[in-house]
């Protein structure tokens, strides 16, 4: 437990290099499911592309009779999320996106809410075409799916100046002082303690970026056309979004 805290704190350090103001922002999910959930007794919610589980956590504190199911490709930090956060959540792992993939999380009722943070921009535009279409089928009557994650304007000056502002915003955060992506696994990959888990990972089909270039309005008409009603960013710094659609 003490080695998954330590690399669960240095994960979420490194991540706040790559999300503007990450803290507001998972505020910011946990406050549109908590309000779009209110009244049901037990709220099922999945997150996409859950990492160590830090929204997922956040999540079971905010609604302790929901159900949260965190999903990730990644065995280690799954296992990570699982002995820091322990029974915040049913950690499932799985690759978003392939066939049968919410099958793999044995739901056994409508979704209330699907949340992710920092994960979707990995898939292609054919995928998640795919996981949107999914996730509309699933959920519920007035459930939501929150995207919380750095989308572009179409403009390029538009984009551009958002991403100075974050940027900016970073940079008065101290952000850029955390280690990067590239560090954190590289001293992962040293730590005797994980070695098992990297053994593991190594055999996964682990997904690779291929989607960011899809701007805001890419993945709004996407939604749009997985059958979503309503779909709108509640929340901006930046190019870092809060995109809210509702079934």
């Amino acid at each position: 437990m003490a080695t998954a805290a330590r690399w669960v704190r240095r994960w979420e350090d490194q991540q706040q290099r790559y999300a503007v103001d990450r803290d507001e922002r998972l505020t910011v999910i946990a406050d549109v499911v908590e309000h779009t959930t209110a009244g049901r007794p037990a709220p099922l919610v999945v997150d996409l592309g859950c990492g160590p589980g830090a929204l997922a956590a956040r999540l079971a504190g905010r609604l302790p009779h929901a159900e949260i199911v965190a999903v990730d490709a990644d065995p280690l930090l799954l296992e990570l999320g699982r002995s820091h956060y322990g029974s915040a959540a049913r950690y499932v792992e799985a690759v978003i996106g392939r066939p049968g993939w919410l099958d793999a999380l044995a739901l056994d009722r409508p979704l209330d809410a699907a949340v992710s943070t920092t994960a979707l921009h990995y898939l292609d535009e054919p995928t998640l075409r795919r996981v949107y279409r999914d996730l509309a089928a699933r959920l519920g009557p007035g459930g939501v799916l929150v995207n919380g994650d750095h989308l572009c304007q179409d403009a390029a000056r538009l984009s551009e100046i958002t991403r100075t502002i974050g940027r900016r915003r970073a940079e008065r955060l101290r952000a850029f002082t955390h280690e990067d992506w590239d560090s954190w696994w590289a001293a992962a990959g040293a730590d005797p303690e994980l070695a098992a888990l990297l053994a593991e990972r190594r055999t996964r089909p682990l997904p690779s970026s291929a989607g960011e270039h899809l701007t805001l309005a890419g993945h709004t008409a996407l939604l749009h056309e997985a059958g979503f009603a309503h779909v709108g960013s509640v929340w901006q710094f930046g190019n870092s979004h809060v995109l809210v659609a509702v079934r």
